[in-house]
């Protein structure tokens, strides 16, 4: 009896101490509006508070999580301490708090410090160390007052030692370049030894990578991504601003070009503030926004300043709703929730804070016309919008809730999941995209978009590299090959709401063939909330969840008396879709002898049930100048 007393009272009085706790939730940012400058500063504390106890000893390296990347452990924790910087800087230098300014000096004395256990290494070439040394860059131009004048004399000769060797160093031909522009920029700027040849040749190249338009290529490649705008982009309008004085020529370029390229990234999101989910580095999260702000930084007016301003909240609020934290409030990795299927092999446990680039705007003063205007939706844009830099046809429903890319020509052959992060027939912001848990069945494939093909009814192909891409009447057309001995053309024709499939499959071998629409989320189909109706059959196969509804329509069952294909709805393997955990995916199936064999169908999906079942009666049919081209379609 005595013991139970006591028991109950240790209990008690442990349950006290957590009282004193700090109490941080899963979301950092639930109780912020993030709607003014005041929020937006706010929320950098916020989302650097998680992180303060897993700085190490010596304040050189944050370990968020215990995953791994393809570079070692010491670059990892280099990250996890550098990428804040990109959130934190702006905050300080627009006259932001921050207590911890004494963290990072500790940690930039020890982690260049040779010497030091916590010593971050010489960087090697192509090495992820110098990825994050422009966060220091940045630092040093913006708030040198935090990070270098208060060093002792020997931390600053290691700091700027350990910077230089940058230029020593090759690197990718890529918008990695601009690291090498930034830490030079940012060693000028405090007046230590620093190379503006090498700078000056990296702005050079990069110069190369412009291809009209307001578009860039990320280096001799057809990647065109979303490093486009939070990185060839912003860290040229980063110098645009703070080299305008000595470089005014280049700083002009650099801000006309990203005034003209504001005007098609635009339709990559949706009135929600939701962006296109497509490419690598999704992670990275609400840096897809970070264009708009770099644009507040260096007084871009691309868009009125009302239209930029609620681009930014509207993008921030939107991954603010999401479920992206780990249970301490860090970033996880993911995308609209913690998901490792979908990560590249470098993305390391704080690699998700480079979404931190986001705050660029907070080192403007409060009487800046971004943060004096008032926020506005996003104008009238055009329902059909082609990007022929991108290879993509932007599709928007009447009120810009939902956008779909229709794509073609883009691939990135050594990253995790590429194809299916470059090369499916559309993307949507409303319903993402998948990457299979395996290849083995159709649950495993997650072939959403995607035309599926396989030699022996298990492990299927799709499109990951197109061997030629073109426009041509605001048509995307392709060619691919998946498997030896079997060639496809596809074209993608928009029919807002619906998009139109074609294929001309020619085959040496028997073969098996499905077709995925859009992945839905099917929460509700628990055997309580019996939410969800599905259906499948000769021609066709739809869902309707109350996330929307999705479905796909053979059209040539208008043209035979019986489908050429099957319907079937899917239940992938979870984890696979970047928005939504566990999906169905309404699919058309069939079998082919060797020969050449035409497919058709159309494609609709919508998130409001509503708008998907008045449009799912209106199918459109085949163009005429297909069916009147292509007398082998009969």
């Amino acid at each position: 009896m005595l013991k139970g007393f006591y028991l109950r009272k240790l209990f008690a009085d442990y349950l006290k101490t957590l009282s004193f706790l700090p109490k941080i939730t899963m979301n950092p940012l639930s109780d912020n509006p993030l709607r003014s400058r005041a929020d937006w500063q706010t929320a950098v504390r916020q989302l650097f508070t998680p992180l303060k106890p897993h700085f190490s000893p010596g304040a050189a390296r944050v370990l968020p999580g215990h995953t791994a990347a393809l570079y070692d452990n010491h670059a990892a924790g280099l990250e996890g301490f550098a990428r804040p910087l990109w959130g934190l800087v702006p905050l300080a230098a627009g006259g932001g708090d921050f207590a911890h300014w004494g963290l990072y000096r500790r940690g930039l004395a020890n982690g260049t410090n040779p010497q030091h256990r916590e010593y971050w290494g010489e960087p090697g070439n192509s090495d992820q160390r110098l990825v994050e040394m422009a966060a220091v860059g940045l630092a040093l131009a913006l708030v040198p007052d935090k990070i270098w004048e208060p060093l002792h004399k020997r931390a600053r000769q290691h700091l700027a030692a350990w910077l230089l060797t940058i230029n020593q160093r090759t690197m990718p031909d890529t918008n990695w370049l601009f690291f090498r522009v930034l830490v030079n920029l940012g060693l000028g700027r405090v007046g230590a030894a620093h190379d503006a040849v090498a700078m000056h040749a990296a702005l050079d190249r990069l110069e190369q990578f412009y291809l009209g338009d307001g578009w860039y290529a990320d280096g001799a490649n057809d990647q065109r991504d979303y490093y486009i705008p939070f990185a060839m982009h912003y860290y040229g309008l980063i110098y645009a601003k703070l080299a305008e004085d000595q470089d005014p020529e280049r700083a002009q370029r650099f801000r006309q070009r990203a005034a003209a390229f504001a005007h098609d990234f635009i339709h990559w999101f949706a009135a929600d503030g939701a962006a296109l989910p497509f490419g690598r580095s999704l992670t990275y999260r609400f840096a897809q926004g970070g264009f708009w702000g770099a644009l507040a930084f260096a007084d871009v007016e691309a868009l009125p300043w009302g239209v930029i301003k609620g681009l930014a909240l509207r993008h921030l609020r939107w991954w603010c709703h999401q479920p992206i934290f780990n249970a301490d409030g860090t970033l996880s990795i993911g995308y609209a929730y913690p998901n490792l299927n979908m990560a590249e092999q470098y993305n390391a446990p704080g690699s998700p804070y480079w979404a931190m680039k986001f705050f660029l705007p907070l080192a403007l003063p409060e009487s800046h016309p971004f943060w004096q205007a008032d926020e506005e939706p996003l104008p009238v844009l055009p329902t059909v919008k082609p990007q022929p830099h991108a290879y993509m046809i932007l599709c928007r429903d009447k009120d810009g809730r939902h956008v779909v890319a229709l794509a073609s020509g883009q691939h990135e052959p050594w990253i995790r999941h590429a194809g299916e992060k470059y090369a499916k027939f559309a993307y949507s912001t409303a319903f993402g995209f998948s990457v299979p848990g395996g290849r083995r069945g159709l649950t495993q494939a997650a072939a959403d978009s995607m035309l599926a093909l396989s030699d022996d009814g298990e492990y299927y192909r799709v499109r990951e590299r197109p061997l030629s891409a073109t426009f041509d009447h605001d048509v995307l057309h392709s060619t691919w090959q998946p498997i030896p001995g079997v060639m496809v053309e596809t074209w993608l024709i928009p029919h807002p709401p619906w998009h139109i499939r074609i294929h001309r499959l020619r085959t040496d071998k028997p073969l098996w063939s499905a077709e995925g629409g859009f992945a839905l989320d099917r929460t509700g189909d628990d055997p309580l909330a019996k939410a969800g109706v599905e259906q499948a059959e000769n021609g066709l196969a739809w869902a309707r969840y109350p996330a929307g509804g999705s479905g796909l329509r053979d059209l040539r069952e208008k043209r035979r008396t019986t489908a050429v294909r099957d319907g079937r709805i899917l239940r992938v393997d979870p984890n696979t879709n970047l928005l939504a955990p566990r999906t169905v995916l309404p699919t058309l199936v069939a079998q082919h002898d060797p020969g050449e064999h035409w497919l058709a169908c159309a494609v609709l999906a919508e998130p409001g049930v509503d708008d998907w079942n008045k449009a799912w009666e209106q199918p459109p049919d085949l163009p005429a100048w297909f069916t009147n081209g292509y007398n082998e379609w009969e």
